[in-house]
């Protein structure tokens, strides 16, 4: 999931990354926590870079599953239902490096910018978070230090590699949507998002639509316009790096079987593109 609107009550204040918490604090990640990032593929040898910035539903066990019951942490406001499937599916069909979050979004999400007030959610979907409540400077400090920084910086680490190769990297960031939002019926099967540069986004709908079985969105059901912040915009937009985001729909690729699908889809697609003399080249296009 790219975006989801809330409302000016449901507002916290803009994490503003504070000075670290002193010394001595307890730690917010322990031994039985996962890892902040994983890389997949770490030395492969293409230009394709997947993300999933939304892959996990984990809570750092110091966090007491921010106070919310188990039935909320398995829904949508917790991660991208599936979407770390895809992406490991994708990864291993193409050899690619990919770098997958560790973390529930609703402790803080790395596809926002640190000043974006949902960084840190208070409420999601109608859903009030409630160790998001009242967080102090340091508690906000720790979360930024232990979980959104090494996500980020595996990302960095992961470009860095496929420019240190003499390759522009291509950015794939694999993310799913709720069938429906608020009572309305949300009809795309899969949605590509993306901003100003057309090199990827553009001929992978027209091959996705090719296809003839799926109905594709052209920026559905978010936009990929004007958006700041988000883990596309930080690490390939500024950079010229083709991109594009890509959203399925959740109850496509809930299951094993629906993974295996939409990879398949997804790669069959992605594949002959890769080869696109564009995707070489570095090229900034000026934001509208």
């Amino acid at each position: 999931m790219w975006h989801m609107a809330t409302s000016p009550s449901e507002h916290r204040q803009p994490v503003t990354a504070p000075a670290p918490a002193p010394r001595g604090a307890t730690p917010l990640l322990g031994p039985d926590d996962p890892p902040p990032a994983t890389t997949l593929n770490p030395d492969a040898g293409g230009s394709l870079l997947l993300l999933c910035d939304h892959a996990s539903r984990a809570i750092p066990r110091s966090l007491n599953d921010l106070g919310l019951p188990e039935e909320q942490l398995c829904r949508h406001i917790a991660y991208d239902i599936g979407a770390a499937e895809v992406t490991r599916r994708l990864a291993e069909r193409f050899g690619a490096t990919a770098v997958l979050s560790g973390f529930s979004r609703l402790v803080i999400d790395p596809n926002r910018a640190l000043e974006d007030p949902t960084a840190i959610p208070v409420v999601s979907d109608d859903v009030v978070i409630p160790g998001n409540r009242a967080l102090d400077a340091e508690a906000q400090a720790q979360r930024v230090e232990a979980l959104f920084k090494p996500y980020h910086a595996a990302v960095a680490a992961a470009v860095a590699s496929i420019r240190a190769r003499g390759q522009v990297p291509v950015l794939v960031s694999v993310h799913s949507f709720t069938p429906a939002m608020r009572g309305v019926a949300r009809p795309w099967h899969i949605g590509v998002l993306w901003d100003n540069d057309p090199r990827l986004p553009v001929p992978l709908i027209e091959a996705l639509e090719a296809d003839g079985r799926w109905c594709v969105g052209d920026n559905e059901p978010y936009s990929g316009r004007g958006t700041l912040g988000g883990t596309v915009e930080t690490h390939a937009t500024p950079a010229g790096y083709p991109n594009v985001l890509l959203e399925v729909r959740q109850d496509l690729i809930a299951t094993p079987e629906g993974a295996d699908l939409w990879a398949q889809v997804i790669g069959d697609a992605l594949e002959p593109l890769l080869s696109l003399p564009s995707l070489t080249v570095v090229h900034q296009y000026p934001r509208a």
